[in-house]
C-alpha cells in the first residue's frame, strides 16, 4: 500500500491531457467463460503500458466489481489513439477477440470515455490519501494559498 499523504494536496499539470475512463460489465455472472478473458486482456494490456512511458500512458487506477472501471491518464488522445490501432500491442487483438466472442450478444458489456482537459479546466484536491488517480500521475503541491479552494486550484498554475 502506498504512504498516505497527510493534509491537503493537490496535482497540477501544465499541458493538456487525457483522461480515460474504459471498463466492462459482466452481465451475465455465470458465463465466467466469456468474461473472465476480457479481464485477463484488460490486465495483459495494463501490464505492457506500465513499463512503457513512451506510449502515452501516464498511469491510473482500476476498480473491481461486476462493473470494471479503469480511469486512465495519457498525454495526448493521438498517443492513446496509436496504441488502439498498433498491430503490435495488445489492444487490437482483445478488441478484434471481443468482436468474435461476444459482439451484441449481451453477455458481457464494454464502454468508454475520452476527455481532453486542458490546464485551469479541472481541479482536484486529496486530504489523508495515498497517491491516487491524478495525484499518482502529475506534480504535488500543498492545496493552499491560492491553492486552498476550488476556484483557486481552477486556474492556471501560479504559485502557492
Amino acid at each position: 500500500m502506498s504512504e498516505i499523504l497527510k493534509g491537503r494536496w493537490t496535482a497540477r499539470l501544465d499541458e493538456p491531457f487525457i483522461l480515460f475512463i474504459i471498463g466492462m460489465r459482466i452481465n451475465k455472472l455465470w458465463l465466467v467463460h466469456r468474461w473472465l478473458p476480457l479481464i485477463i486482456q484488460m490486465s495483459a494490456m495494463l501490464r505492457e503500458l506500465y513499463p512503457r512511458p513512451e506510449l502515452g500512458f501516464m498511469g491510473g487506477k482500476t476498480w473491481f466489481g461486476r462493473t470494471i472501471v479503469l480511469i486512465q491518464y495519457w498525454r495526448s488522445f493521438e498517443e492513446l489513439e496509436a496504441y488502439a490501432k498498433a498491430k503490435d500491442n495488445k489492444h487490437l487483438p482483445a478488441w478484434a477477440a471481443f468482436n468474435r466472442l461476444i459482439g451484441n450478444n449481451g453477455d458481457v458489456g464494454i464502454y468508454h470515455e475520452t476527455y481532453r482537459i486542458e490546464p485551469g479546466q479541472y481541479e482536484n484536491v486529496f486530504v489523508n490519501m495515498p497517491p491516487t488517480l491524478i495525484n499518482a500521475v502529475a506534480p504535488m503541491s500543498e492545496a493552499k494559498g491560492v491553492h486552498a479552494s476550488a476556484r483557486g486550484r481552477m486556474e492556471p498554475s501560479t504559485p502557492s
